[in-house]
């Protein structure tokens, strides 16, 4: 691989590594939350601080850092381009047949693009700096509410963890596979449109079956080794939350008050 895979865990000493996963995944939402509702430059301004500052805490190279943003700019642009052409708005710019593109549609669009760019690397940051292991600890932790309703917390936190570790071998397996087809012709970065988009369909249905492969062998591996269901597990006991736990809640709930406070 030329570059280390997004969302893989990357051991290290920083701040970031050691907050307590319960808190990291809090304090996630919160900042998402933050993100969500910035609605003015000064809001994206300040959640662009605030991710900044956080790459620097949890001393990780840029380039994993923001992996997630690379290789989505088709995808960013469709994105950008249904809000711009279908958004409604008062003020029309220009109108051909259905499309009506208008100032307030391209404000959307580039809020959506945003969020979704500023979104992925928040949950690239929490997965590269906190072990799956924790991540599944935490998430049960913090759903286990969730059990005095009927839900099987232990068997959702270990579906939500296998998913998240899933996610950097998939984009391995798909970068394998993109440069098998480019070694078979394939123009993944042919000008033209029709041409580039052609390209992509023999790449969707190998990734398709690679993944339920791996998840086969997933599956077979936790039998042969007498999984049954996650009720039955022995666990650690879990550590309180330590004072920096909570100072990191309370800086980020701020974050998120003072984002709201300065929509217009």
């Amino acid at each position: 691989m030329r570059t280390l895979p997004a969302g893989q865990y990357i051991p290290g000493h920083s701040f970031l590594h050691q907050l307590d996963a319960r808190a990291k995944i809090l304090c996630l939402f919160l900042l998402m939350a933050a993100v969500i509702g910035a609605s003015s430059p000064w809001g994206y301004l300040l959640a662009l601080a605030v991710i900044f500052l956080l790459v620097l805490a949890s001393r990780l190279p840029v380039g994993p850092a923001v992996a997630p943003v690379r290789g989505i700019y088709w995808f960013l642009l469709v994105v950008f381009l249904m809000n711009a052409l279908f958004f409604g708005g008062e003020e029309v710019l220009a109108s051909w047949g259905i499309f009506r593109l208008s100032r307030e549609g391209i404000n959307q669009g580039f809020r959506v693009v945003c969020n979704v760019l500023l979104i992925l690397i928040l949950g690239n940051l929490l997965t590269m700096t906190t072990l799956p292991t924790q991540v599944t600890a935490a998430l049960e932790s913090l759903i286990k509410p969730l059990k005095f309703i009927g839900v099987p917390t232990e068997d959702v936190a270990i579906i939500i963890s296998i998913a998240i570790q899933f996610i950097p071998t998939l984009l391995e397996e798909t970068e394998l596979i993109k440069m098998a087809q480019i070694a078979r012709g394939a123009r993944f970065e042919s000008k033209r449109l029709l041409e580039r988009a052609a390209s992509f369909i023999p790449l969707v249905v190998p990734v398709f079956i690679a993944a339920f492969r791996r998840a086969e062998e997933l599956s077979q591996a936790m039998e042969a080794r007498g999984y049954r269901n996650a009720k039955n597990r022995t666990r650690r006991k879990k550590e309180p939350l330590a004072p920096c736990d909570y100072w990191a809640l309370t800086v980020c709930a701020l974050i998120c008050l003072a984002q709201f406070i300065l929509a217009p």
